[in-house]
C-alpha cells in the first residue's frame, strides 16, 4: 500500500511539471527595434532585411516604401511579421500567426527565437555593407 502511495505521488508530480512546462511555452511578443549606426542608404537597409530573411527561409515581399513583409512556414506554424525601416533605424513588428498559441501579447516562445534570429542576421548583413567599399 505504502508502494502505491508513492508511485502515485510521483506520477502526480510529473504531471504538475508537465503542466507547468507547458504554461512556460509562450512569452511576451518582442518587438525588436534596431538603431543603425553604420552609413548605410534605406536601399542598402532593404536589401540587408531581404537577404537576412531569406537566409532563414523567410518570405519576403516589399510592401511599400520602408515596409517588408515577411512570412515563416514551419511545419504546421505559421508567422507574419511587417518590417518597417528607414537609413536609420528598423522594427520587426508581429503581424499574425497560426499554431503558435498567440493570446494577450503573448506568444509561444519560438516566435521569439525567430524574430532574434532575423534580427541579428539584419545586423550582420548590414556590418557587412557598411565594411564594404563603394564600387
Amino acid at each position: 500500500m505504502m508502494r502505491l502511495k508513492q508511485i502515485l505521488a510521483s506520477v502526480l508530480c510529473v504531471a504538475a511539471l508537465a503542466g507547468c512546462a507547458a504554461l512556460e511555452r509562450t512569452e511576451p511578443v518582442r518587438t525588436p527595434q534596431t538603431i543603425i549606426t553604420q552609413h548605410v542608404t534605406a536601399e542598402q537597409v532593404k536589401n540587408a532585411i531581404i537577404n537576412a530573411g531569406q537566409g532563414r527561409d523567410w518570405i519576403m515581399s516589399v510592401a511599400g516604401p520602408g515596409v517588408i513583409n515577411a512570412t515563416q512556414n514551419i511545419r504546421k506554424h505559421s508567422v507574419t511579421v511587417r518590417i518597417n525601416y528607414s537609413e536609420r533605424n528598423y522594427s520587426i513588428n508581429y503581424v499574425s500567426s497560426v499554431n503558435l498559441l498567440a493570446s494577450d501579447g503573448e506568444i509561444h516562445r519560438s516566435y521569439n527565437h525567430w524574430v532574434n534570429n532575423l534580427d541579428k542576421d539584419i545586423q550582420k548583413k548590414l556590418a557587412v555593407m557598411a565594411a564594404t567599399p563603394a564600387k
